[in-house]
């Protein structure tokens, strides 16, 4: 038998007033175990859709079962014992400023847990091996290149062992060598701890080379979904234009405007 989905999203709708709607008749199924992207255009609705994932949003419309659990069911108290079942990296980090690597990556451990300080320095020691800056323990986020900061940031996301890792736009802002080493450590951390993880980017190449499974979002709606290969393959007119970069297609590359030629006379006889 299957297992169960760790996010199992049926029909959902969101709009933050009626007047905007956001998200539209969305759903989607995550494979416990699996890295799946969620991908399109700036302003499309897949970081909305990772909110709702975490219970920062709720919706009104359709259902949302993260972990097993139904998100619009549970009080406050419930959505804070679902989230410390997740671990989050935001889209620059975010780490403390006026904490060391190690008290950033640390932090969880003694808000949340009563281990003991020995233990935690062991924990923190090790989340940082993981992504290679064990050797920066002692710096400030300040002396830390960009890429140094993402992955100290996976660090202390990683810090509880979460069954469900979000990233959202995690690629952002990054060399190409840094970009490449997290994506890679998105996959590597994922299968090493029995993860299930969630990528939201619109970084097409380097998601491609680490996810099971893509889904695409226009406009709200779901407009494509499948392996990576299908989806280089696919005839759907966004997912072609995007997987491409094509200037033509879908998305137009002009925003509307009059005829050009109306312009040029308006312009003429102002």
């Amino acid at each position: 038998m299957a297992a169960a989905p760790i996010v199992d999203i049926d029909k959902v709708s969101f709009g933050y007033d009626a007047m905007r709607p956001v998200l539209l008749d969305v759903s989607l199924r995550i494979a416990p175990g699996s890295v799946v992207a969620i991908m399109g255009q700036s302003g499309c609705g897949k970081t909305t859709l990772l909110r709702i994932i975490a219970g920062w949003l709720r919706v009104s419309v359709g259902s949302t079962r993260v972990l097993g659990q139904e998100v619009s069911d549970l009080d406050a108290d419930g959505i804070f014992r679902l989230r410390r079942r997740m671990g989050m990296l935001f889209q620059f980090g975010a780490l403390f400023t006026d904490m060391t690597v190690f008290d950033n990556v640390a932090f969880q451990m003694r808000e949340h847990t009563d281990l003991p300080p020995e233990l935690v320095d062991d924990l923190v020691l090790m989340k940082l091996e993981a992504v290679g800056l064990r050797g920066a323990a002692g710096l400030m986020p300040s002396e830390l290149s960009g890429g140094m900061a993402r992955r100290v940031a996976l660090a202390r996301a990683i810090a509880l062992d979460p069954q469900l890792m979000l990233y959202d736009e995690p690629f952002t802002g990054l060399d190409p060598i840094s970009l490449g080493v997290i994506a890679r450590l998105i996959r590597t951390l994922n299968d090493s701890l029995g993860q299930t993880s969630i990528v939201v980017s619109h970084d097409v190449e380097e998601c491609f080379a680490i996810v099971d499974y893509v889904y695409f979002v226009s406009a709200g709606r779901i407009v494509g979904e499948g392996k990576p290969d299908a989806m280089r393959r696919s005839g759907e007119a966004f997912v072609k234009q995007f997987v491409r970069g094509e200037t033509d297609g879908p998305i137009p590359f002009h925003f509307p405007a009059p005829a050009y030629e109306a312009d040029l006379a308006a312009v003429a006889h102002g």
